[in-house]
């Protein structure tokens, strides 16, 4: 039998090139550069300065539909399809996230795309890459060590602490520490209370990171951060602490994008790391506005489903960066929609279309909701060696039935050849004329209308219900008129809804809002839904478990 590499495998075969090679093929030059290493580096805000008199290449957004067990593929197809406009003369630039450890160790085993469409040097993307996620952990626990040191040196800004709302972060995956009590020990250790963590990639830091559009930028959000209420209901935030630039020294590095590349040399901009389903999902502004300058085309992806990613790309990222995508991609998989159809995982192997029709009613729902923000769609079908013909056929025309246009995709046993189908279809739909910006709702909607149009709109629920606590937190905002702003939704990934049980399309439901938090820094109001968790845990059998390496220093485990 003939052995198939797995992705570390074929990571550890390609041949790199030299980072300051992968720079030149972008028209940046060695002292654009920040190297770490022979593979790896960051771009100087210099250089982004220096281009951006260029005009913006087209935007391509990869989203996909809701995820499952049987996997979807969407990182490996924003590399593959990025690989294939290359192999066709065309100038395009990967801008993705950066993987955060808790996953990487937890149930991914990894982040950096698969197969021959991935971006190297995978074993350092997926690790410890060039320290942004431990800048980001380090400026957010610098402030939550502010917060209570103010306590116990005097407390003059009369904060509250019943009501601090900064959380302590790391970037793992640690159920043991979502509640937890900090300050004992005595007089000596402060004022004992209630705490909690969130892993990093949920910590305001990253949103702000990656909303931000240059250092002053960065710096002047997180000094608007709010970090607990006074004696008088009244935000304390970050800038009145004192340590706003401290923070900004611990990020001065963080800030500037990574340059790497993927396994056909195609250059990759990974930056930023927020999770779709407890942040907004995207990666750095300051990234894909660089690859619109740098490139034709800049292939950039959002987390999870288009319920969560893409409608936070559309409804926040875009509104705050005056971006717009050319046209969206849908991922979406034979495996995948016969879960959504209700299959179970161990019988995906047996060809069912009538389950891949069932299935089908999700994707649908995506496209329709993309559809909504007035910008060209089509479905990428990503092919598993286990997917029938009659399946593959059956797909397309239930896409063609539905009035979308349809791609294969083979990028991830061929790389970017098997990206061209995707690509040629781009490039038709971004052929046509650019209409302006058009948002889901308004800022100065009240939250409860903001979030109803989500719901209703892009879930396909029937309304919201607010727990007391949810109501009491926004009639708070509205009061100190901190209630115009976007709103970032925290939901379960694997369902349009806020129960992870339901698969594919479902109608009728509603959802719950247990906690309303706002981000000043970031510039959005957090609703948490269902009992979504900003701490993951570890699965019973975590990827780390499988996870090695030899005396030569080669790893191996990640997948």
């Amino acid at each position: 039998m003939t052995h198939v590499l797995s992705d570390i495998e074929i990571a550890q075969h390609t041949r790199l090139k030299k980072i300051t090679d992968i720079a030149a093929q972008i028209g940046l030059t060695e002292d654009d550069l920040e190297v770490y290493g022979k593979y790896k580096a960051k771009i100087s805000f210099e250089a982004i300065k220096r281009v951006q008199s260029r005009a913006d290449g087209k935007l391509i957004l990869v989203t996909a539909i809701n995820p499952t067990p049987a996997g979807e593929g969407k990182s490996m197809t924003t590399i593959g399809l990025a690989q294939a406009f290359n192999r066709m003369g065309h100038k395009a630039i990967v801008a993705m996230r950066e993987p955060s450890l808790g996953p990487v160790f937890g149930i991914k085993g990894g982040a950096a795309g698969g197969g021959y469409s991935q971006v190297l040097p995978m074993e350092d993307i997926n690790l410890h890459f060039t320290g942004d996620m431990h800048a980001v952990t380090a400026a957010n626990n610098l402030l939550a060590a502010a917060v209570d040191n103010h306590v116990h040196q005097g407390n003059a800004l009369r904060i509250d602490v019943r009501r601090v709302i900064w959380k302590r972060v790391m970037d793992m995956n640690d159920r043991a520490l979502r509640n937890v009590t900090v300050g004992l020990g005595g007089k000596v250790c402060g004022f004992p209370r209630e705490d909690h963590f969130m892993i990093t990639v949920a910590s305001e830091i990253m949103a702000i990171l990656c909303l931000a559009g240059d250092l002053p930028d960065l710096k002047r959000r997180m000094a608007a951060v709010t970090v607990a209420y006074d004696l008088d209901g009244k935000p304390v935030t970050a800038g009145r602490l004192g340590v706003a630039g401290a923070m900004a020294v611990l990020m001065k590095d963080a800030v500037k994008p990574n340059l790497v590349q993927t396994t056909e040399n195609t250059a990759a901009l990974v930056h930023g790391g927020p999770f779709a389903n407890i942040a907004h999902g995207c990666n750095s502004v300051i990234a894909t506005k660089l690859a619109l300058k740098l490139g034709d085309i800049a292939v950039t992806e959002a987390g999870f489903g288009a319920d969560l990613g893409a409608e936070k790309f559309m409804n926040i990222k875009c509104r705050f960066a005056g971006l717009k995508p050319d046209v969206v991609v849908i991922v979406a998989t034979v495996r995948a929609l016969k879960m959504h159809g209700g299959i179970k995982k161990a019988d995906l192997q047996t060809e069912n279309m009538d389950a891949l029709k069932a299935g089908f009613a999700n994707l649908a729902k995506h496209i329709e909701n993309m559809r909504k923000f007035d910008v060209p769609v089509f479905v990428a079908i990503n092919r598993f060696l286990t997917d029938t013909d009659g399946e593959l056929a059956c797909l397309r025309e239930l896409c063609e039935g539905y009035g979308v246009d349809v791609a294969l995709n083979d990028c991830w046993a061929e790389g970017g050849a098997g990206g061209t189908e995707m690509a040629n279809l781009a490039l038709r739909l971004m052929g046509g004329e650019k209409t302006p910006y058009k948002p889901l709702y308004e800022l100065d909607e009240s939250i409860a209308a903001k979030l109803k149009k989500i719901v209703t709109e892009i879930y396909g629920g029937k309304g919201i219900i607010f727990e007391p606590k949810a109501t009491k937190q926004v009639r708070e905002l509205e009061a100190l008129g901190l209630d115009k702003m976007p709103v970032c939704v925290a939901k379960t990934q694997y369902s349009l809804s806020d129960n992870a049980e339901l698969l594919g399309a479902p109608q009728g439901f509603t959802i719950t809002v247990r906690d309303v938090r706002v981000c000043t820094g970031a510039g959005f109001i957090v609703c948490e839904t269902g009992n979504i968790m900003t701490m993951p845990g570890l699965p019973k059998v975590p990827a780390a478990n499988r996870m090695d390496i030899d005396e030569n220093g080669t790893i191996t485990g990640l997948f």
